[in-house]
């Protein structure tokens, strides 16, 4: 009889200690959201991740690219780089190209 008791009181302290574990998944998930917010409203959009400075739109290979004048960061939207892959795919290697261009601004 004392043995069915013992089992019983293992089972209730694993439903706490699972209980437990998701309430603190719960609110990690939560403190993860709002810092993912606030740092997505810290860099304000036009302005390079990396320093801060205003990012200027430069025409390479018919794409328009941004620049940072500062850093010389190069930043990339959605499909830009596989459009300027399709430009230089019948030159020299469009990376290669892509870069000899930047630098020589």
């Amino acid at each position: 009889m004392s043995g069915d008791k013992d089992r019983l009181g293992d089972k209730l302290r694993k439903k706490e200690k699972a209980e437990e574990d998701l309430y603190f998944a719960r609110q990690d998930k939560k403190k993860l959201e709002e810092l993912k917010a606030t740092q997505d409203a810290d860099i304000p959009r036009g302005r390079c991740p990396r320093c801060g400075q205003e990012l200027v739109e430069v025409d390479r290979e018919k794409v328009k690219v941004d620049v940072c004048k500062d850093c010389r960061g190069i930043w990339l939207d959605a499909g830009e780089l596989e459009a300027l892959q399709r430009e230089q795919a019948d030159h020299e290697s469009w990376f290669s190209h892509w870069i000899r261009t930047v630098l020589e601004r």
